[in-house]
């Protein structure tokens, strides 16, 4: 089956958290027979800051940030089997899902993949003349990265035929142990872009700590944080590229998870760290949110803190050797039941079963919950 997907980026992950994401999936997919073709604008110099060439698993069509460019890339969805608009395209959003949605061929699956729930629901609550919402009982379904039965409950009440989560996961040949690196040695580091919806927690769970625990280094990744007050055992590194990751996440003592606060307060959000410092068998510390764990144990495969205090104290008290027992532990779980290829097999069986003609029943559940039995 063809796949038209219109999202953010898959070649840049340049201020773009969906694309380690878009990639796993997608290339799960692909191994499972789709011809997938991934549409993206030229915007907010992504493609100035690519970190990967377009793979051999999907046709990427990058088009000017223009409205003429994008109805001429909404029109190749009458070629597609699957329609897919992704939230957060960052140019035109509203028309290209209108014009998207109206290229698709009658018999072909339309889907909104919302990757940013609860931001999306947020708008569409406060906006009922919304153009999303009024799309909604048009669609076959809405998947989402993540949210749990808040999120699927708000889509429904919206208007939404359905909707399924389809969970973070690991990619293993992306994300995978490798040795450390001095440029990545600390006792904590934290990694994620300066955010209105994060920094009052990133100064909570990562800034505050780092006072409490002078004696301690601490290493903070991410693009907007140069001009933040923070203490001397601070070092700050700014962007840091998909192709150090995995030193990143292996080289300190632990790693830092800090949902977004929209996040946090949903639950069942994993952010794609989770799995990334689980896949290269880091020891990881997470803020506390609900529903963690259906993906690690707390406390044998990952740390979970409430508040600074909590971290600070979890740090103070863990020795390399429990870290690093705790990054195994971690590591053989998430290959064992969190892989994009789980992912996929229960992504594929339901659009092979919505497209033999059940689109618009009840699919209730998660693609996390389901997908054993897809495999």
């Amino acid at each position: 089956m063809k796949i038209a997907f219109y999202g953010s980026s898959l070649v840049s992950a340049y201020w773009n958290g969906a694309a380690t994401y878009y990639r796993g999936i997608l290339r799960a997919l692909a191994r499972r027979g789709y011809d997938i073709t991934f549409f993206e604008p030229d915007v907010y110099d992504r493609q100035k800051n690519r970190d990967m060439d377009p793979p051999p698993w999907c046709k990427v069509v990058v088009y000017e940030g223009t409205v003429d460019a994008l109805k001429a890339v909404a029109a190749e969805a009458a070629l597609a089997d699957i329609v897919i608009k992704a939230s957060g395209v960052g140019f035109e959003d509203d028309l290209l899902l209108a014009e998207v949605m109206a290229a698709a061929r009658p018999g072909a699956l339309t889907i909104f993949w919302d990757v940013d729930a609860p931001a999306t629901l947020a708008e569409l609550k406060a906006a009922p003349d919304h153009p999303l919402r009024k799309a909604l009982p048009d669609l076959d379904m809405v998947l989402t990265y993540g949210g749990g039965d808040p999120v699927v409950e708000a889509y429904r009440a919206l208007g939404a035929r359905d909707c399924i989560p389809v969970y973070n996961a690991l990619d293993p040949e992306t994300h995978y142990p490798v040795p450390a690196d001095q440029r990545f040695s600390a006792d904590l580091a934290f990694l994620g872009n300066r955010l209105p919806d994060r920094e009052a927690r990133v100064e909570e769970f990562f800034l505050e700590p780092a006072a409490r625990l002078p004696d301690q280094a601490f290493l903070l990744g991410g693009s907007g944080w140069q001009d933040k007050p923070m203490s001397e055992n601070i070092t700050y590194l700014g962007h840091v590229s998909t192709r150090d990751h995995n030193a990143f996440n292996v080289s300190p003592k632990a790693v830092l998870n800090i949902s977004r606060a929209s996040m946090a307060e949903n639950g069942f959000s994993p952010a794609t760290r989770v799995f990334e410092a689980a896949g290269a068998g880091g020891c990881l510390i997470t803020d506390a949110w609900e529903g963690i764990e259906l993906f690690l144990k707390p406390g044998e495969e990952v740390l979970v803190a409430r508040d600074g205090r909590d971290v600070a104290d979890l740090l103070a008290g863990l020795t390399i050797g429990a870290a690093r027992q705790i990054g195994q532990r971690a590591l053989i779980r998430v290959l064992m039941e969190h892989t994009y290829g789980h992912r996929a097999g229960a992504v594929d069986s339901l659009f092979r079963r919505m497209s033999g003609g059940s689109a618009g029943a009840s699919t209730a559940g998660s693609i996390m919950a389901n997908s054993e039995a897809a495999e």
